[in-house]
């Protein structure tokens, strides 16, 4: 029986979607695709992810191996809040969760800042029971280590969890650690894939 749900928070609860973002500011697409892989995609936000290296070690070490000027780079870290945006009607149905007593976790690969700066920003985070921070762990998904050490620290059983995430690489692994998962290909889906898995809510007005 599943008793707890793991969410993954990149395009499941917020939107994050860099590329998309700077096309509608009006870069040039050329200019986007250059941005995306020498900032976002990079191997060093990776390490970011990972919590091997701080902001300004990112910022520096991506200005040192692009074309893009370390203060080009260190303003599109500022713009970070301003590409991300809540999916409310995912977060609409965590309280409702809540409500059927489900335990609600978080998973997710994120820079420790800038995670800090997201959580004090929304209030969704209130619904969750704990959750785990790639930065923190010094650990990023898909790596096998991530949702043992969740299992661990909560002292969850792995087929009572159901794992959300939009990366398929990801729910693979969760599902290799003994969860069961849900590739959301489309966030707006999400309603619809739990009631897949047996999970539907009458949501109130």
């Amino acid at each position: 029986m599943i008793r707890n749900l793991v969410f993954d928070i990149g395009n499941v609860l917020i939107s994050w979607k860099p590329g998309e973002y700077l096309l509608k500011a009006g870069y040039e697409a050329e200019s986007v695709q250059i941005i995306v892989d020498s900032v976002f995609r990079s191997s060093h936000w990776h390490s970011l992810d990972n919590g091997d290296i701080t902001r300004a070690e990112a910022i520096d070490l991506m200005a040192s191996s692009s074309s893009i000027t370390r203060d080009q780079i260190a303003s599109l870290f500022d713009l970070c809040q301003e590409i991300i945006f809540p999916l409310t009607d995912n977060i609409k149905l965590l309280p409702e969760l809540k409500k059927e007593g489900f335990r609600l976790y978080y998973l997710s690969n994120f820079p420790l800042e800038f995670f800090s700066d997201t959580k004090n920003r929304y209030d969704f985070f209130k619904y969750f029971d704990g959750g785990i921070i790639s930065a923190e762990v010094r650990h990023s998904k898909p790596d096998p280590e991530i949702y043992k050490i969740l299992l661990d620290r909560y002292g969850l059983a792995a087929e009572e969890c159901l794992y959300i995430d939009d990366i398929e690489e990801n729910v693979r692994s969760a599902e290799s650690s003994g969860m069961k998962a849900i590739h959301l290909s489309y966030a707006e889906s999400l309603e619809k894939e739990l009631s897949g898995n047996g999970i539907t809510l009458l949501l109130r007005g």
